[in-house]
């Protein structure tokens, strides 16, 4: 039992440092897209704001979903870090059960799979993904507001707040991306 105290407490402290959002209880279980279609879903989207993660370093991040194979998104994520170079990872999304085809895993290098999870999208303009993990008596939230430009119209993000925080997400822990022109440049070319 202590050691299971000890890898908790070490989990909790690792998180917290790295400002993952880490809440008592169980993942919530929001609605989803209806009738997701991933093929309408494939493109670049842009980063608009999210909550904090320890995977995503940069800024200036995009994601392009592409078909990789009958069933299976092909994902590439880029970022601009610090130091001016891009940092990119590709990997691999698939639906669970396709019953709910807005529920899908996400998978990089040959780590577990994820939640990504899509509460809403037009597909032409934004998108809402809430993805959740429980470790006991916790779980980590993460979420992304996305667009398929650098800009989303603030009414557009207002509504998607609500639908975050009907589902329980401390929208105010969310972090806005820097999707600047001029020094995103790097990364757009």
């Amino acid at each position: 039992m202590k050691s299971v105290q000890v890898l908790l407490l070490t989990l909790l402290s690792v998180m917290a440092a790295s400002a993952q959002v880490l809440r008592l209880g169980p993942c919530p279980q929001p609605p989803v897209q209806a009738d997701f279609d991933a093929s309408r879903y494939l493109g670049q989207w842009y980063e608009i704001k999210k909550l904090p993660t320890i995977f995503q370093k940069g800024e200036c991040a995009v994601a392009t979903y592409s078909l990789k194979a009958p069933g299976v998104i092909g994902v590439l994520n880029r970022e601009l870090l610090e130091d001016g170079s891009i940092n990119a990872i590709v990997g691999s999304a698939k639906v669970k059960d396709p019953s709910e085809p807005a529920k899908l895993q996400v998978s990089f290098n040959n780590s577990p799979p994820g939640p990504y999870w899509v509460l809403s999208t037009d597909y032409e303009s934004h998108s809402l993904v809430y993805g959740c993990t429980n470790f006991g008596l916790f779980h980590m939230e993460l979420s992304w507001v996305l667009s398929r430009k650098p800009t989303l119209l603030k009414e557009t993000m207002a509504e998607l707040d609500d639908i975050l925080t009907t589902t329980g997400v401390d929208v105010s822990k969310m972090v806005m991306a820097n999707q600047d022109d001029d020094f995103c440049w790097a990364l757009r070319q």
